[in-house]
């Protein structure tokens, strides 16, 4: 053992054992369908650092008050101890009637960080205060705020791959009212959340549009003047029209349009030259980018009918999923 405590790796390593066994023995044991109500057998107390202090604290004052035969010495340490015992129960209740109703949260691309969303219930008759909630390899910490019977907490997520991510087991704590004891319980869904694909960094632009229905936008840098307007403050002094706004004694402004082609198709099909993931990349940033332009787009992917052609936060969310669900491993052809 102290070759062990030497040893900063080994006792890395011990801990970690320690921690795996104890999470095997606590509940949930795998993930369970939300919502659900936490009992109290799902509550677990164990001392703090405080509290183990706090507890010698108190044998050394039990020890000296037997010795000393000194009875008001004595009652004080068992009134102290009594109010440590108080303070097991009351953390226990901080977390028993809580209702885990939903965890969610926003889809990020690859590599981003995904902000857990953690919705809790609770009577609100019962004051509680302190309660945080940490996922389980304890890499970010979150405040639960329940005033009004209910609220939510925010626990960052690293991604590193598409598609389907499982979500951690959750940890439910608290340390109030006094710091001796630290109550907690896990909450462990079995939703699992989409992330996207990674946009590829530094790409091509996206590729003309093409269709029946073209489109114009107004641009300032645009090719064509598409009518003249009055002068608001912050119109850049190049798109003034000086001649018409002394002849109207009024500064005109001029409006130009930019041609939009209609229905750009982003097709798999045509990125031959690029590997399975790379594609995916790349139809990631496209989406994005013609989505940002207010662009019409179709996506074509092979076994899968075409997406669209359409645009809006919907029809994303539809491209960047079917992106996000393709195999990991390339199975279909060029």
């Amino acid at each position: 053992m102290p070759a062990i405590a030497a040893n900063p790796e080994a006792m890395a390593t011990l801990w970690r054992r320690v921690r795996t066994l104890a999470l095997s023995l606590t509940r949930p044991r795998a993930p369970e369908a939300l919502p659900v109500t936490i009992d109290r057998r799902r509550v677990y107390v164990l001392p703090t650092r405080f509290g183990l202090f706090y507890s010698t604290l108190l044998l050394g004052m039990a020890a000296g008050a037997l010795n000393y035969n000194n009875n008001p010495a004595l009652m004080l340490c068992l009134l102290l101890g009594g109010a440590a015992l108080a303070s097991l129960i009351a953390a226990q209740l901080q977390l028993t009637g809580l209702n885990i109703t939903t965890i969610d949260g926003e889809p990020v691309a690859a590599g981003q960080t995904l902000l857990l969303r953690v919705h809790v219930q609770a009577d609100p008759s019962r004051v509680r205060r302190g309660l945080r909630v940490d996922d389980d390899d304890l890499l970010d910490t979150s405040v639960l705020n329940l005033d009004q019977g209910h609220g939510e907490a925010e626990v960052a997520l690293p991604t590193r791959q598409r598609g389907w991510l499982d979500v951690p087991r959750l940890r439910v704590f608290t340390t109030r009212p006094l710091g001796l004891a630290r109550a907690w319980t896990y909450v462990w869904s079995d939703a699992p959340l989409l992330v996207y694909a990674a946009p590829e960094p530094n790409g091509p632009p996206l590729p003309s549009g093409s269709g029946q229905q073209a489109q114009t936008r107004l641009h300032p840098a645009g090719d064509d003047v598409h009518h003249l307007r009055n002068y608001r403050p912050g119109d850049s002094r190049r798109t003034i029209a000086w001649k018409p706004s002394a002849r109207r004694d009024t500064l005109l402004v001029r409006e130009y349009e930019q041609p939009l082609g209609a229905d750009v198709v982003l097709d798999w099909r045509q990125l031959v030259n690029l590997d399975f993931e790379a594609r995916i990349s790349r139809l990631a940033r496209w989406v994005d980018e013609a989505e940002r332009d207010g662009r019409r787009y179709r996506l074509c992917l092979p076994g899968q009918p075409d997406i669209g052609p359409d645009h809006g936060i919907v029809h994303r969310h539809a491209c960047q999923r079917a992106l996000a669900l393709l195999p990991l491993a390339g199975g279909y052809g060029r």
